[in-house]
C-alpha cells in the first residue's frame, strides 16, 4: 500500500470518528468520549468508564488519596466530572445532623464546583428552596434534600431539586434559568431522587413525586417542550436512559412499578410498554446494550430480573421480552460488560449471563453491614443526617466499572473491588476509617481517578503517579 493511500485512509478514519462523535453529542446531549463522567452513572447511565488509566483497587486516608474536601452539608447525590471540574450538590441550614434539625426557613440547597486537580472549591451556589419541603422524618431521612445527580453538556450544568425545580448554570456558576416541574410529594413520604438526563436540546426530568410527570425542558431557556403525565410514575426513583434502536431511532426507557415504558424522546409519546417486575416501587435504573434493556428490582410481591428488546410499538410483553429471572436487587443498578450483568444486593455480588438471565455466580462481599459506623443520628454533630448505617444491607450506591474491575461502595463506607469476568475474584477492600458519615452516592470515574462522596466529604482516589 502506498504512503499516500495510507495517509488518506488514516485521515478518513479520523473523519469518521469525529462525525460519529459529533452525532453522539447531538443525540445524547453530552461528550461522546474522553474522561468526563457527566451524569448519574456516567455515559448514558452505563456505569462503565472507557478511560484506560488504572484506578486503584485499595485506598485509605494514607493510601492512594489525592485529595479530600469537607462538604458544607450532607447529600446523597453523586458527583459528576466535567473537564477540570467536579460538581456535586448538598444542603445546609436544616436537618444536617450538625447541630440539631432547626427550621426549614434556614434550609439552603447548594451546587458546588471543585477543582479536579486540587479539590479546592471554585464556587458554591446557594439556592433558596421552595417551601414547605417534605418533613425530615421517617424514610425521608435516608436521603434528604439533595438526592438528584447533576448533568452537564460540557457548557452548562443542570440540577434538579424536587419542589425547587430544575435549574441551569454555566460552568462559572452563573444561574441561567429556573423552572418548576411540580411541588407535590411522594405519598409514602419517601422523597424524590431520579436524576435529569440530556437529549439533543432537551433536559428530561422524572418528576414522579412532584407532579407524576415526565417533563422535557429546553436546555437554553428552560421552557417546557413536552410533558407526559401518568399516575403510573408514582413510587419511581430510577433514572431513565436513552436506547439506540438502530435505523436512526432512539427510545427513552424508564422502569416504573409493574411496567417498562419506551417513549419517543422528541415529543414524549409512549411508543411501547411491557409487563415489568412485580414490585410496587422501582428504585434502580435500567441499563441497555445493543438495543436490549435490562431491569432488576425487588419488593413485597417478589421483584426479579428481566430483559426486553427496545424498538417496539404498543404492548410488547409477548413479542419483545427476552427473558425473566428471579435474582433481585432493591436499590443497585447493574453494570453490563462483555455479555454479563453485575450488581450487588445485601452485600452479595451477582453476575448473570445477559443473553439468558442465568446466574453465573453469587458471592458475599465480606461480612454483613457493620454496626460500627451507623452515623450519630439526626441532630447529633459529626456525621450524616440520619442513623443510616444501621439499615443493614440496604445500600444505595450502584456499582461502576473501569479497567476490568467493578467498584462498589456500601453505605457504611466499606468499598469493594472485584474483577469483571465469569469467576468472582475480590481485588480490594477499603474504607476511610475517620469518616462516620453516610456513603449513599455512586462514585464517578475519570482519568484513573475515583470520586467518592459521603455525607461529610468528597474524596479523590488516584495512584500516586496521577497526582
Amino acid at each position: 500500500m502506498s504512503e499516500n493511500l495510507m495517509k488518506r485512509r488514516k485521515y478518513a478514519d479520523v473523519a469518521i470518528r469525529v462525525c460519529v462523535g459529533l452525532a453522539a453529542v447531538a443525540v445524547f446531549g453530552g461528550p461522546a468520549w474522553g474522561s468526563d463522567w457527566a451524569r448519574f452513572r456516567g455515559p448514558n447511565g452505563s456505569g462503565i468508564s472507557a478511560n484506560k488509566q488504572a484506578v486503584p483497587t485499595t485506598w485509605s486516608e494514607t493510601e492512594n488519596l489525592k485529595w479530600k474536601r469537607e462538604l458544607p452539608g450532607p447529600g446523597s447525590s453523586s458527583p459528576i466530572v466535567v473537564g477540570r471540574r467536579v460538581l456535586v450538590t448538598c444542603w445546609t441550614g436544616y436537618a444536617t445532623g450538625r447541630g440539631g434539625p432547626g427550621s426549614q426557613e434556614d434550609l439552603r440547597i447548594h451546587l458546588i464546583c471543585l477543582d479536579r486537580g486540587t479539590g479546592e472549591v471554585s464556587w458554591d451556589r446557594s439556592i433558596e428552596p421552595v417551601l414547605p419541603e417534605d418533613k425530615y422524618s421517617g424514610q425521608f431521612t435516608q436521603h434528604g434534600y439533595a438526592s438528584h445527580t447533576p448533568v452537564s453538556d460540557g457548557k452548562r450544568v443542570y440540577v434538579f431539586f424536587g419542589k425547587t425545580g430544575v435549574l441551569a448554570f454555566d460552568l462559572e456558576g452563573k444561574k441561567l434559568w429556573q423552572k418548576s416541574v411540580g411541588t407535590g410529594s411522594n405519598p409514602r413520604g419517601w422523597g424524590t431522587a431520579s436524576s435529569p438526563i440530556l437529549y439533543k436540546d432537551l433536559v428530561i426530568v422524572t418528576a414522579a413525586a412532584e407532579s407524576e410527570s415526565l417533563v422535557a425542558l429546553n436546555k437554553e431557556t428552560g421552557d417546557e417542550v413536552w410533558r407526559r403525565k401518568d399516575a403510573g410514575l408514582v413510587n419511581t426513583w430510577g433514572t431513565p436512559i436513552l436506547v439506540d434502536c438502530g435505523q436512526g431511532r432512539t427510545d427513552l426507557v424508564l422502569a416504573v412499578p409493574g411496567k417498562i415504558w419506551g417513549f419517543d424522546p422528541d415529543d414524549g409519546r409512549l411508543r411501547w410498554h411491557c409487563e415489568g417486575l412485580p414490585s410496587d416501587s422501582i428504585c434502580s435504573s435500567v441499563v441497555a446494550q445493543d438495543g436490549v434493556v435490562y431491569a432488576l428490582e425487588t419488593g413485597p410481591r417478589g421483584g426479579g430480573t428481566m430483559a426486553v428488546r427496545a424498538g417496539g410499538e404498543g404492548d410488547v410483553t409477548k413479542t419483545h421480552v427476552v427473558w425473566r429471572g428471579r435474582d433481585r436487587s432493591r436499590i443497585s443498578t447493574p453494570v453490563y460488560h462483555d455479555g454479563r450483568l453485575y450488581w450487588v444486593n445485601s452485600r452479595i455480588a451477582y453476575c448473570a449471563d445477559a443473553a439468558t438471565g442465568k446466574q453465573v455466580y453469587q458471592a458475599r462481599l465480606g461480612a454483613a453491614a457493620p454496626a460500627s459506623n451507623p452515623g450519630p443520628g439526626p441532630g447529633k454533630p459529626g456525621g450524616g443526617p440520619g442513623n443510616r448505617g444501621a439499615r443493614g444491607g440496604q445500600d444505595y450506591s450502584s456499582p461502576v466499572a473501569a479497567n476490568g474491575h467493578v467498584f462498589f461502595l456500601a453505605r457504611s463506607g466499606e468499598a469493594f473491588v472485584f474483577a469483571l469476568g465469569p469467576q468472582f475474584k475480590l481485588l480490594g477492600q477499603s474504607r476511610f476509617a475517620s469518616d462516620n458519615g453516610d456513603f449513599s452516592a455512586t462514585p464517578a470515574i475519570g482519568d484513573g481517578e475515583l470520586l467518592i462522596r459521603s455525607s461529610n466529604c468528597l474524596y479523590c482516589v488516584a495512584a500516586p503517579a496521577a497526582k
